[in-house]
């Protein structure tokens, strides 16, 4: 049986980095893993292709040469994914779809042939077994949550490291939190699940053995659900670096109680992690409590980043705006917050009421839902898909004012340094070549290139990282690439027009 595995293409979105890989010279942000893991579960016997189309596009040649055509996907990749299944019909080529967008929305793609819905260690062996017995049914769900002893490698022999920027890995599925807008619990439950120590070191070993040298993405929902077992793991992860000279730096997400284990804290940094993803939401409490972030009330939010920063990791954070506690002052205070706090890479999202979860049942409940959301909650258009408490213009209007701000070069590089104020970096990461080159390459984009006027923030800030933070030189680089894609994915026309007016590049118009 021929098996072709498409990715669909991921809309530009915050997580993309698409503008920044024409500096760092590749093509996608992140390999498909979970598509990847699904291809080592399917038959040795079949023969297999994938095609991810934010790498290349999908040829109708690829379509015609399978039997049958598995889409993994998102929900932010739902537009992609229904393009690929128009084609895929119009081809009479049978469809697979699987993943996230089908969790949530798969009554969206009932033309399907078949719709598996749970996770494939749990569901896809039935799956397999009837398809090969002619007798697969059009839906397949499982609401089980398995150990993740018997889960493969992913077959990584599909794709082309070169066209990625960190290669991915996971280590646990689930979260002990109960969010009420997460959809993490409802796919991946609340008790987190993890692979053994040796199988994280075994894949570890395969991305070595395929000479990948850098970053590595641990995807995992929340890296220290479990802490007394991910301790025993990264003990481990510290022997393996040493022993093969430091060939990764690794960086993932998990909950602001991190700060309260400095033990933890000290072991992730030996291990090699240097940047850490926090669910912060909110500076306003009564957001919190509302959203059930127990974990975010235990000390102050500001204290918490500050010593995480301080113990060698570039906090990256996740903020919300629409919650019906929210106060008139909010967006002021997110800006003031991420500012002050050096919160460089900050992903500012409007509220999203995605199925299965508490948030979407509650707004069920008291008729407030408009629409589905489009998966992408910085888009003003496909998020907020409820009738929120504070007017919706309002809010609407504040959060464009808080990305123009936030993404403004000024505010930007200021974060930045702000940040230098705080970070120590400790974890022990090897210069590599591509490093050097993008290193040179960020000088011409956005130190020469570039012409909206903000060359001089980017020189200034080189000159201070030179002179007063040498050792953090490799973040600041990192950081002034993220702002690239930033200002080009959220930077309002109207911002950028007052910013040219500003710096004499445009007439200054007249008063009405």
């Amino acid at each position: 049986m021929k098996i072709l595995i498409v990715y669909p293409k991921v809309e530009e979105t915050f997580w993309s980095f698409k503008h920044a890989l024409k500096i760092v010279r590749r093509k996608a942000a992140f390999p498909p893993l979970g598509a990847l893991t699904v291809a080592a579960m399917l038959p040795e016997h079949w023969e297999k292709k994938l095609v991810d189309m934010n790498v290349r596009n999908l040829k109708e040649d690829d379509i015609t040469w399978a039997d049958y055509v598995f889409i993994s996907a998102m929900v932010a990749q739902q537009k992609s994914a229904r393009d690929v299944v128009d084609r895929c019909k119009a081809a009479g080529i049978k469809t697979v779809g699987g993943g996230p967008l089908f969790f949530s929305y798969h009554s969206d793609f009932s033309d399907m042939d078949h719709i598996v819905v749970g996770e494939g260690e749990a569901i896809l062996s039935q799956f397999i077994e009837d398809l090969e017995n002619g007798k697969a049914e059009h839906f397949y769900h499982s609401s089980m949550h398995p150990p993740l002893e018997f889960s493969p490698v992913p077959e990584w022999d599909l794709i082309r490291f070169r066209d990625y920027v960190t290669m991915s890995i996971q280590y646990s599925r689930g979260c002990p939190y109960n969010c009420e807008f997460c959809d993490i619990i409802v796919m991946n439950g609340r008790v987190p699940r993890t692979k053994s120590n040796e199988q994280v070191l075994t894949e570890l070993e395969v991305l070595y053995k395929k000479k990948w040298r850098g970053s590595v993405f641990i995807v995992d929902d929340n890296f220290i659900g479990n802490k007394k077992k991910v301790k025993g793991l990264l003990k481990e992860v510290i022997l393996w670096q040493k022993e093969h000279k430091h060939p990764f730096s690794f960086f993932t997400e998990a909950s602001v109680d991190l700060a309260e284990d400095e033990e933890l804290m000290n072991l992730m940094v030996e291990a090699g992690f240097n940047k850490v993803f926090l669910g912060l939401e909110t500076p306003a409490e009564e957001s919190l409590k509302e959203c059930g972030k127990k974990q975010n009330l235990k000390r102050s939010l500001s204290e918490s980043v500050r010593i995480i920063q301080q113990h060698g990791l570039n906090v990256m954070g996740g903020f919300i705006i629409g919650f019906d506690n929210d106060p008139m002052d909010i967006f002021q205070r997110q800006v003031e917050f991420i500012q002050n706090n050096g919160v460089v890479t900050a992903m500012i999202g409007l509220l999203t009421a995605l199925p299965g979860t508490r948030l979407y049942q509650r707004l069920q409940k008291e008729g407030r839902l408009l629409f589905k959301s489009s998966g992408n909650n910085t888009d003003v258009s496909g998020s907020l898909n409820f009738i929120p408490k504070m007017d919706r213009e309002a809010i609407l209007n504040g959060y464009q004012w808080v990305m123009d701000t936030l993404y403004s070069p000024e505010k930007y590089y200021e974060r930045i340094l702000n940040f230098l104020k705080y970070y120590q970096p400790r974890a022990k990461t090897k210069l590599l070549f591509s490093d050097v080159a993008t290193f040179l390459r960020s000088f011409w984009y956005l130190g020469i290139w570039d012409q909206s006027g903000t060359r001089k923030y980017y020189w200034k800030l080189l000159k201070k990282a030179l002179l007063n933070y040498r050792n953090a030189l490799a973040d600041v680089v990192t950081l002034a690439i993220y702002g690239y894609h930033f200002r080009k994915l959220f930077w309002s026309r109207s911002a950028i027009e007052s910013f040219l007016e500003k710096s004499g590049r445009l007439p200054k118009k007249e008063g009405i």
